[in-house]
């Protein structure tokens, strides 16, 4: 069992959560830092769109399904569901074993983390500005 620390800036959304879901199924702990500074690809009026619409769904009901607006909930929400089963199980314990920060803890300030990523594409939005704007 390892302590994986992940520098989030400039990762892409979806294949940063499924390698955090794959390492914590294996039975590392995942700790993902700078989650603000992670992209979802491609257009970024259709993402905040995509996204508004998903939040005024969830909101209608008093049981869910609720989207919080706070990137660190955002990943952590994308990681989820990648995972088999979150509610019980195998799913559930990795789950446990995976943390979402804003910014980067005085406690993991002078550990080694792990880059995971560099932009190449030129239409991405990052999960800050996105939770802004919904």
């Amino acid at each position: 069992m390892a302590k994986l620390i992940i520098n989030a800036e400039h990762a892409v959304f979806g294949r940063l959560c499924s390698f955090a879901a794959k390492k914590a199924l294996e039975g590392d702990e995942v700790i993902i830092v700078n989650s603000e500074k992670a992209v979802m690809s491609g257009n970024k009026k259709n993402i905040i769109e995509k996204y508004k619409d998903i939040r005024a769904k969830g909101g209608s009901s008093q049981k869910g399904p609720k989207y919080s607006k706070l990137p660190y909930q955002m990943l952590k929400r994308g990681i989820r569901g990648m995972l088999p089963d979150f509610r019980r199980g195998q799913g559930k314990k990795a789950f446990s074993r995976i943390r979402c920060y804003e910014g980067v803890p005085e406690e993991y300030e002078n550990e080694k983390m792990i880059k995971s990523g560099h932009l190449k594409n030129k239409k991405y939005i990052e999960l800050k500005e996105l939770s802004e704007k919904i």
